[in-house]
């Protein structure tokens, strides 16, 4: 049920250019210190999400990424969903991770608790948006009046 290094960067890169939405593109670079990730795996992570749809990406000296959506239309959930690839599907099990590796064929008595998990987890995910994110940091960080 946790989340994953490259979920949580793919969330944090999606996060950092809805900061910045609408004020065009965003280098790699800015994007990786501002959000403390790996400038190699945000490169790596930032390409897959340019095919979700998620992100825009524009070449040259004044290129970078930027949020194609607007932050209130790009759900936690979705990105989740696209980095895992599994789609809604949960894991088969939590402790055994694959029908293959359990002794009882992800059949136990716990499987039905896992799922409930689960959709709840989604639920949250489904129920978040980066403007929400947005609106949560803006609370705990107001900007200074000048």
């Amino acid at each position: 049920m946790l989340i994953t290094q490259k979920k949580q960067y793919a969330l944090r890169a999606i996060f950092e250019l809805a900061k910045h939405f609408g004020q065009g593109p965003i280098k790699v670079s800015d994007i990786a210190r501002a959000q403390a990730i790996p400038l190699r795996f945000l490169e790596v992570i930032l390409n897959q999400l340019k095919k979700s749809g998620f992100v825009d990406s524009k070449r040259g000296y004044q290129g970078g990424y930027e949020l194609s959506r607007k932050p209130k239309d790009v759900a936690v959930g979705d990105v989740i969903r696209f980095m895992d690839k599994r789609g809604d599907q949960p894991p088969d099990c939590i402790a055994c991770v694959s029908r293959d590796n359990c002794p009882f064929g992800g059949e136990c008595a716990l499987s039905p608790m896992w799922e409930k998990v689960w959709e709840s987890l989604f639920c949250v995910y489904d129920g978040t948006t980066m403007q929400d994110l947005l609106d949560i940091e803006r609370e705990k960080h107001p900007a200074p009046v000048q």
